[in-house]
């Protein structure tokens, strides 16, 4: 059985960051991985990272874009944290050999983004995320980080009212192994699989996340939903925030710009809430194109700098579309992006249980609160990353010895062979293609009560019929049919939640818009939701926001 003294599971910015803090540190710092840490679905982030580095911009301006953003669900002092961390942590990343898009002057660029109140979004043309994962990729080798590519966790132990390690197995040869480990930090990622039109990767499967939740671990705010409004149609591959960062211009079948109706201040540039619902409304309203989309035009900002500063964009259109975003308007339509909840921490990334650490999107420290603005994200991995290597590299110097017991291993053993010696049952993939079906069409952008409990009670079948998955491939080589059985067990459990908080929440706040509470109600709902998992389903309670400056106030853009 393997023993260190910290693992992170999951390899992409926030993890990567957060075993790179832990090994500075002078921890012994193992990083597990389902996927090769550069194929990490950090990589997939285009438009940039937020920093107030400019003359006319400030840290207290950024404060309160992403105080507003979040409809005022965010802890303000979380927000005050993160946003004094963005200017060093950009010059950090530099230094780690990100290579930054540059103004005429030498300067670090900046884009506009949606909701900020000046352009704040330092970018890499249209990869930041790809450019940042790299740099800090090569970063790590100057520290002694045992890598574990392609092994897929199964379960955190807590013991002794502590956690005490992992179980995985490894894709290679489908045998389980464990790793003991004084803290462990869950950094893998976004769970959006369980919607059918969505930017995430294929693996964005939640396994962190749902593992932790059964193992005690509180979720919080995972009601709210974040729906990019601009992904290419029929596809769903994101066109980044960027592009209208640009000078893009929505425009529906009359060729109106109907953000002049949603948000009059900053058009198309309005948080991604407010335009996301904007298309919908447009399409429900017979204003959108057959099909249910609008179109993105850039056209007018001409050919280099199209091609100059949207380089993927213009490759994603030409191949996936056949649409030239140079001469020719990019269909789009909204699509589930990114999800404001997940595990919940405090700015250090400790959790509910002692030793357990999260970080990145797999985390809700409440940052977002109901709504994230974009650039936020990529800082986040990168600032709540470091923030919990340190803390868990601190409390693994003061743990006693983690210990796994042979039972740990066995019991994960029992239950792969039950999957294999299963003749009859479900496949995972009807159950993921149902999931993905109920999830598109009753938990939107718009929800309606009796949408919302139909929902439910679709999920909860398919935990029943999850009951009986069986795995067709009989090899233990990097079998697939395996991993997607056990993804979906992960998204089945996660989307329940999801419904749950969104039925008991009664109003509309940023992403989670009700139908029939269509205000937001801060006298009632200014609280997160926590989830606490029991054999009844999620046992849902309430916390606090933290404030420290800004009142709630209507938000308008």
């Amino acid at each position: 059985m393997l023993q260190h003294d910290v693992v992170v599971v999951g390899a992409g910015l926030a993890g990567q960051r957060a075993a790179l803090a832990a090994a500075k540190a002078g921890r012994d710092v193992a990083l597990v991985s389902k996927l090769h840490p550069l194929r990490s679905h950090s990589g997939a982030a285009q438009g940039g990272i937020n920093a107030a580095i400019g003359k006319e911009d400030s840290v207290e301006t950024h404060i309160y874009d992403t105080v507003k953003g979040s409809d005022y669900l965010g802890d303000q002092d979380a927000i005050e944290f993160f946003c004094q961390q963005a200017g060093p942590t950009v010059i950090e990343m530099e230094h780690f050999g990100t290579i930054f898009s540059r103004g005429e002057d030498g300067s670090l660029a900046r884009r506009a983004f949606g909701g900020a109140g000046f352009p704040r979004t330092i970018y890499a043309a249209d990869r930041t995320g790809l450019a940042l994962l790299q740099g800090i990729y090569e970063h790590l080798a100057t520290e002694t980080i045992r890598m574990y590519d392609e092994w897929f966790l199964l379960s955190i132990i807590v013991r002794d009212g502590r956690a005490q390690g992992i179980t995985l197995f490894d894709r290679k040869t489908s045998k389980i192994e464990g790793i003991a480990a004084k803290a462990v930090i869950i950094a893998t990622g976004p769970f959006g699989r369980m919607y059918g039109r969505t930017t995430n990767a294929h693996s964005c499967t939640g396994d962190g996340v749902a593992v932790a939740y059964r193992a005690g671990a509180n979720l919080k705010d995972m009601e709210f939903v974040q729906f990019h409004p601009t992904a290419l149609l029929e596809s769903s591959i994101l066109i980044t925030e960027g592009a209208r960062g640009e000078g893009g211009i929505l425009k529906n079948a009359q060729g109106e710009r109907f953000m002049t109706r949603y948000a009059p201040h900053v058009l198309d540039l309005a948080s991604r809430d407010v335009v996301s619902r904007a298309i919908v409304t447009e399409v429900k309203e017979g204003r959108g194109f057959p099909g249910g989309y609008v179109h993105l035009e850039l056209m007018h900002l001409g050919k280099e700098k199209i091609e100059s500063r949207l380089q993927e964009i213009c490759d994603f259109s030409r191949t996936y579309a056949g649409i030239d975003p140079v001469t020719q308007p990019i269909p789009v339509s909204p699509a589930q992006h990114y999800m404001m909840g997940g595990i919940g921490t405090n700015m250090m990334g400790e959790t509910n249980i002692p030793g357990l650490y999260a970080a990145g999107e797999a985390a809700c420290v409440s940052l977002h609160g109901a709504n994230r603005l974009g650039g936020n994200s990529l800082l986040e991995t990168l600032v709540f990353g470091k923030q919990a290597g340190l803390a868990a590299a601190e409390y693994a110097t003061k743990a006693g010895d983690a210990m796994l017991q042979p039972g740990d291993l066995d019991r994960e053993a029992a239950r792969f062979q039950a999957l294999w010696n299963r003749k009859d049952g479900e496949s995972p993939w009807a159950i993921r293609a149902e999931l993905q079906q109920t999830m598109d069409k009753l938990v939107g952008i718009f929800r309606a009560p009796e949408e919302l409990f139909d929902a439910l009670r679709a999920v909860r079948r398919l935990q029943e019929r999850y009951r009986n998955v069986r795995v067709q491939d009989q090899s233990t080589t990097y079998n697939i049919d395996l991993s997607d059985a056990l993804e979906v067990g992960n998204l089945v459990d996660l989307a329940e939640v999801i419904v749950v908080g969104a039925i008991a929440r009664t109003e509309s706040r940023g992403a989670h818009t009700r139908v029939d509470f269509p205000t937001r109600d801060d006298q009632n709902w200014m609280k997160h939701t926590i989830a606490r998992r029991t054999p009844g389903g999620p046992e849902l309670s309430y916390a606090p926001v933290a404030f420290t400056r800004f009142e709630p106030k209507e938000r308008v853009y």
